[in-house]
């Protein structure tokens, strides 16, 4: 028997790696569950004519000439609940929508609701009667039978170099290592038990296999199903991607934009193996496989691996990588210092690192955090590394955190050090007295800048006292070196401080935290204050909206409570929620939290800065970090992620007891604000082998897109001792759509060779407020009373006036968009696609159905039009119909929002701005007013929450218009391409290409 890596609910002879494959079974038949329209469901079998002229099913009450469709006949194979009958509340939770399939047939375009046992099956029936769509009964050919296939020819080719002997014959172990050298993860002990297999079921055992065996076994171990049934979806002759096919699918799947045939022509050259493929531009299985497994399709957005947002804003917008105990290669107790951790962190794009200086024995300052007095490093050699690898990763400055706890001579020692060692990059320049921000990134590039104590002005002498700051002696307690007292009445304690140290601290300055409204009145921006992770969680449960509100002017630095003897790390989404720049993480300590740090930092061409989003540096902005819901003014998203298969899975390092097989499942996380926080789980493969496939489909609302993070989880529910097989970790916005592999890495961030996932990423703009709904019948949808974002009353009179202006507009905004997004969402669902399908699928699905029709296209796109008209010649079947009426409500929505917008935009803008005008004289005003204590947080609350509506909605808006514009150009760029447009093009000026990322104008 042939070993299958497919489902489970399929036979297990059998693996569906062709489009032979497909139709013979549906030759032998299966049974299928047929979904009638009062939403019962009938077992029935289900089979092709031997003549594959037609599907019949049994039993049936009508006559055996009625219970068939004809091929002919066929429009369209859907997978997925995509008709009105799969779509309803009675049936919608009772199957997984991978498991159910349409066919439409007939003038009048009747669907047949079927569910399958498995979502093998599912794509064995569609697979094959789409290629009987096309191809009426002519066959594929089975490999090595009549005229040979592409693969065929270049499979043989390999073979024949291979055959050094010319023999005809190669020897077993010559060929595992051939096909091994071709597929570099699969295990050598799977090659091997098939050919044995294949050897045994054609009765040719022996040390040599002959070309034809050769050639089976290769297609059996390289075919993976689920990319074959992509390319027979959007291949023209069901065998290979053509350049039009190829072009097509990155357009219309990958979500490319000014993709060119010579492009194409480019991937076809660059991964087809076949030379006559090569000279042909044509893509088989092979080829397509390798390029989707490539660094070009790769799930991370190549945009993102080079520094691609606005590094000219203050320090204080940004997130920046920041280390904990960097040269800790263990734990903080037991952990030995280790210089090498210093080199790791800043080669992972750290900016700022932690320096604890200790008398050193020898008279000089060391640095080490055991409490081995054997483990610890002289200063000089740390500095001397950090001079060498400061900027090797990043050319964004790097900023040492200098906690003291050596004598003043000694700190003369380090001073000196520092300045020798570093020179000219150390930054010495005194802050700017007239500015209110700290420079940029890009100011300060190949800079580095001391942190740390700095002497009262009023101090003339050569060392002072100064407070010290908290962090560092819970070790200094454990090294039996606490020998200063608490002051006492609890005050903070002192430390004498070197004037050389404290002439090095410029822009960094450390100061004691006493409360936000302090700051608020008497903090200069260029002083920092850190605070403890426990601290800092509570400012962010109690009052995140005071320090979001601080963390716009000045610095702040999280490190981790000294009880984490572990040196487990905090959740740096905790901080980075609030604003706070620098969570110190402890780079030694793999893990979940680390996951997120490097994951987090990788999006700005992992130089250490990420930039926050705007509705977290504007002056006058409304954010709650804690929020449960959409935020005003930030257009909600929707993550719809289709788990589909898994590659070369290893096995759990610790669970040595285990067996060979893992029975894998892939748990999605995302991390980001409270409100998009979620986890959805797939079904367990089992007994998968190495190559499990899931076929899943998860779904995540998204409120807050610029601070959320996807991580994949792949785990195994059959383990002893150790579940982790694999993660991998990525910020939302460097999501590319389509299908993509993620690249798994281990536990410690390395990573997996040949390791990876396969999905299917879309993304989708929520449509609405309130909380995200799930898509049902246009009849419920239509109930669904409609939410507008309304301004909040300040209590000011002369104030509110001002905002009240914007009542009508922001309806009117929402309108518009919301409009335009059901007409959409409705015609999309009467194309049989999914609310992510784009503008350009749903007219190719239309034109495809016509060209299926035995007559001349009854509907053409009138391309002479801006707003293209779509017209129908003649008589049409009821479902065109409705297609056609729910096409033309979309284009007068659109057609609406388009000249409607910049009005609409203007007067937002303008109470905006008339709103901020208030602004400067707000203290005064309220001093006025009388407003104090919880009226006037209240009253500058709801100033804040008006202002980021306005622009949040006039924001919303632009966006929704400039969406419009670009659906209207992929109608006519779809209409030229398909055949069923007619008068030649008055496209709109394709200048809709998406740009480089534009920095975010504040």
């Amino acid at each position: 028997k042939k070993k299958t890596v497919s489902f489970s609910t399929m036979p297990n002879d059998r693996k569906i790696n062709s489009t032979a494959a497909c139709i013979s079974f549906m030759l032998e038949g299966c049974e299928l569950k047929k979904v009638r329209s009062n939403s019962r469901m009938y077992s029935r079998f289900f089979v092709l004519d031997a003549d594959m002229r037609s599907v019949r099913w049994e039993p049936s009450k009508k006559d055996s000439e009625k219970a068939k469709i004809e091929i002919k006949s066929v429009k369209e194979v859907r997978v997925g609940k995509k008709t009105p009958i799969l779509r309803s509340n009675g049936l919608s939770d009772q199957f997984p929508d991978e498991c159910a399939f349409s066919i439409i047939y007939g003038d009048n375009y009747e669907s047949l609701d079927l569910v399958a046992s498995s979502a093998d099956v599912v794509s064995a029936w569609v697979m094959g009667l789409r290629y009987l769509v096309s191809y009426g009964k002519h066959t594929p050919e089975a490999p090595g039978t009549g005229h040979p296939s592409l693969r065929t020819s270049w499979i043989s080719s390999v073979f024949d170099l291979a055959d050094l002997e010319k023999s005809g014959h190669i020897p077993v172990s010559r060929a595992v290592q051939l096909i091994k050298a071709l597929n570099p993860g699969m295990k050598t002990s799977t090659i091997e038990l098939k050919f044995k297999e294949l050897q045994k079921a054609s009765e040719r055992p022996g040390a040599e296999v002959a070309c034809d065996l050769f050639v089976e076994v290769y297609c059996e171990l390289c075919t993976r199903p689920e990319i074959f049934f992509l390319l027979v979806q959007f291949s023209s002759n069901k065998e290979y991607l053509g350049l039009k096919d190829l072009l097509m699918f990155l357009e219309v799947e990958q979500g490319m934009e000014g993709v060119t045939e010579e492009k194409c022509l480019e991937i076809v050259s660059k991964y087809e193996p076949s030379k006559e493929g090569r000279e042909k531009g044509y893509l088989a299985i092979d080829g397509f496989t390798r390029y989707l497994l490539s660094a070009d399709c790769s799930i991370f957005d190549p945009q993102h691996r080079k520094v691609c947002q606005d590094m000219a804003q203050p320090l204080s917008h940004y997130y920046i990588s920041s280390a904990h105990s960097a040269c800790l290669l263990e734990d903080n107790f037991w952990g030995r210092s280790d210089i090498s951790g210093y080199i790791s962190a800043l080669g992972l794009g750290c900016r700022s690192i932690e320096l604890v200086l200790w008398d050193g024995p020898e008279g000089e300052p060391v640095v080490y955090t055991s409490p081995s007095a054997a483990s610890c490093v002289p200063f000089r050699t740390v500095v001397g590394l950090i001079d060498q690898h400061a900027f090797t990763a990043s050319a964004y400055p790097l900023i040492l955190c200098l906690v003291v706890r050596c004598s003043a001579p000694q700190q003369r020692l380090a001073a000196q050090c520092l300045r020798k060692t570093l020179g000219e990059k150390l930054y010495l320049d005194p802050p700017n007295p007239t500015a209110s921000y700290l420079p940029s990134p890009e100011q300060l590039k190949g800079r580095i800048l001391i942190k740390g104590k700095k002497l009262p002005p009023a101090c003339e002498d050569s060392e002072g006292e100064v407070s010290d700051e908290e962090e560092g002696w819970e070790l200094a307690r454990r090294l039996g070196q606490e020998d200063q007292e608490v002051p006492e009445g609890g005050g903070p304690r002192r430390l004498r401080l070197s004037r050389e140290l404290s002439e090095l601290v410029s822009l960094c300055q450390a100061i004691p935290f006493q409360d936000f409204e302090s700051s608020r009145r008497g903090q200069r921006y260029w002083e920092m204050c850190s605070f403890s992770e426990v601290e800092a969680g509570r400012f962010a449960n109690e009052c995140p909206a005071e320090l979001v509100s601080y963390n716009k002017r000045f610095l702040s630095r999280v490190y981790p409570s000294p009880m984490r003897i572990d040196a487990s790390n905090m959740n740096p989404q905790d901080f980075w929620k609030c604003g706070c720049q620098m969570v110190a993480m402890n780079y030694q300590t793999p893990g979940l939290m680390m996951d997120l740090n490097a994951g987090w930092f990788r999006q700005n061409g992992a130089c250490g800065y990420v930039l926050r989003p705007a509705i977290m540096r504007e002056e006058v902005s409304y954010f709650s970090a804690n929020a449960k819901d959409s935020l005003p003014g930030v257009p909600a998203q929707l993550l719809h992620l289709k788990v589909i298969s898994g590659q070369n899975l290893p096995k759990p390092k610790g669970s040595g007891a285990k067996g060979e097989v893992v029975e894998p499942y892939v748990c999605a996380e995302i991390h980001g604000i409270p409100a998009d926080c979620a986890e959805h789980r797939t079904k367990t493969a089992l007994q998968s082998g190495d190559n499990p496939v899931f076929d899943e489909s998860l779904e995540f609302q998204i409120n807050l897109p610029e601070l959320a993070v996807l991580r994949f989880v792949v785990l195994d529910d059959d383990y002893i001792g150790d579940e982790f097989i694999a993660q991998y970790t990525i910020p939302f916005e460097c999501l590319q759509p389509g299908y993509r592999h993620v690249p798994l890495q281990s536990l410690a961030g390395e990573p997996l060779p040949h390791a990876t996932l396969f999905v299917h990423v879309a993304i989708t703009d929520r449509r609405g407020g309130g909380k995200g709904h799930r898509r049902g019948l246009a009849g419920r949808r239509g109930r669904r009373v409609r939410e507008y974002t309304s301004t909040k009353a300040t209590g000011i009179k002369a104030i509110d006036e001002v905002f009240r202006t914007a009542t009508q507009p922001l309806r009117e905004a929402t309108d518009l968009r919301e409009n335009v997004q059901n007409a959409l969402v409705s015609f999309k669902e009467l194309c049989g696609l999914t609310p992510a399908a784009n503008m350009k699928q749903c007219i190719l699905t239309v034109a495809t159905w016509l060209l299926h029709s035995d007559s001349t296209p009854s509907v053409t796109l009138n391309l002479a039009e801006q707003y293209p008209p779509m017209e129908a010649q003649g008589p049409i079947p009821d479902l065109l119909r409705k297609v056609l009426t729910a096409y033309e409500t979309m284009i007068q929505t659109s057609r609406t929002l388009i000249e409607s917008a910049d009005a609409v935009y203007s007067k937002l803008i303008q109470a905006q701005q008339a709103g901020m005008d208030f602004h400067k004289e707000l203290h005064r005003i309220e001093t006025k007013e009388g407003l104090r204590g919880r009226k006037l947080q209240k009253a500058l609350e709801s100033f804040a929450w008006n202002i980021t509506v306005l622009k949040g909605q006039a924001d919303l808006l632009k966006h929704a218009k400039a969406e419009a514009l670009d659906n209207l150009w992929q109608i006519h760029n779809a209409g030229q391409t398909c055949g069923i447009g007619r008068n030649g093009s008055a496209s709109p000026e394709p200048s809709r290409l998406r740009a480089p990322l534009e920095p975010i104008p504040e």
